[in-house]
């Protein structure tokens, strides 16, 4: 059996510096107010001891936890099989640990999932959330309100009509829909078609709100409703195909859905971009390389939308209103 070392102690390195504890706190927890020479000791002293902070205690001296919930309105099947949440937590988990914060990454499926989540929040564990692809009448706003966390969300809010007062970080979707079909009609075009992502989330109406904007009274056969994966963007094409077989392009509201109706334009015989030309949106790298034709598409930068997600939670002064983040249309052999 090993003894123990004990474990050194504020007072202990209040002892080795010639200090007061109570300067020893200061410098420890960052705190104004000690002179230099005296700090200087103290960082000298927690050196030579090897003086780890409690975290525990240090909490609740400075009422934080360098802890930030993740929350991401998806369940966990869907999570690790789409890389656009790994792009997205990339990002936050860079700029989080840049300033020494830990991610707690938090999933919701059903009810009880926000149930557990509100529950979380509202103990007292985290700083703050970071929230993404939220749906139509999700509560998580709520039990974030209750809880009384400084919250920014990733996309466009939809609960409170847009007016402000929310801190979000979000492309510009409408605008690059817009960029996508007036590409589409510049190709000379005519029967183009939108599989959309899912109508519940914000991002996708946009989207569908800029497909329109373009093409004005458009046939509504013309637009199917996917769900932001490969799945739904077959099912979408083939309803697409059955409605309207004279089709000749096709934007779908993301490159996984993109994907999905290659496939299947594959499968009917048509040549792409010869008889069909198809654009996706989010420039997902390397999906919308490896597609056979590669894929045009609409980049966003969804690691640096993470990025500005944490950056606006863990700057104070952030205002409570919307970023947006242009998007670029990116050419390739598809479209």
């Amino acid at each position: 059996m090993t003894d123990t070392v004990p474990r050194p102690t504020l007072e202990a390195v209040a002892a080795r510096a010639g200090v007061s504890r109570a300067t020893v706190s200061r410098v420890v927890n960052g705190s104004d107010g000690v002179r230099e020479p005296l700090a200087e000791r103290v960082r000298r002293a927690v050196d030579e001891l090897g003086y780890v902070p409690n975290q525990a205690a240090r909490s609740l001296v400075t009422k934080r936890h360098d802890a930030i919930a993740v929350i991401v309105a998806e369940p966990e099947t869907r999570v690790f099989a789409d890389p656009f949440f790994a792009r997205q937590l990339r990002g936050i988990s860079k700029e989080l640990t840049a300033h020494d914060n830990q991610l707690v990454l938090l999933l919701t499926e059903d009810r009880d999932d926000h149930a557990r989540v509100g529950r979380y929040l509202a103990g007292g564990h985290v700083d703050g959330a970071l929230v993404f692809s939220l749906h139509i009448d999700d509560p998580l706003p709520q039990l974030i309100q209750r809880a009384g966390l400084p919250t920014v969300y990733g996309g466009r809010p939809d609960w409170n009509g847009g007016q402000g007062g929310v801190a979000y970080v979000d492309s510009d979707n409408r605008g690059g829909a817009r960029d996508a079909v007036r590409h589409l009609l510049g190709l000379g075009r005519e029967r183009v078609a939108h599989i959309t992502g899912a109508l519940d989330q914000t991002a996708a109406v946009d989207r569908l709100d800029g497909f329109r904007d373009v093409m004005g009274g458009a046939d509504p056969l013309l637009v199917a409703e996917g769900d932001f994966t490969p799945g739904g963007g077959e099912r979408a094409m083939r309803l697409l195909l059955e409605r309207c077989p004279s089709l000749d392009a096709v934007f779908a509201a993301n490159d996984l859905m993109a994907a999905g109706a290659l496939r299947v334009l594959r499968e009917h015989g048509r040549r792409v971009p010869d008889d069909v030309a198809v654009v996706g949106f989010d420039d997902m790298l390397p999906i919308a390389e490896q597609t056979d034709p590669p894929l045009t598409t609409v980049r966003q930068d969804i690691e640096e939308m993470g990025r500005l997600m944490a950056r606006r939670l863990l700057n104070d002064g952030a205002e409570l209103d919307g970023l947006i983040l242009p998007t670029m249309l990116v050419r390739r052999a598809s479209a």
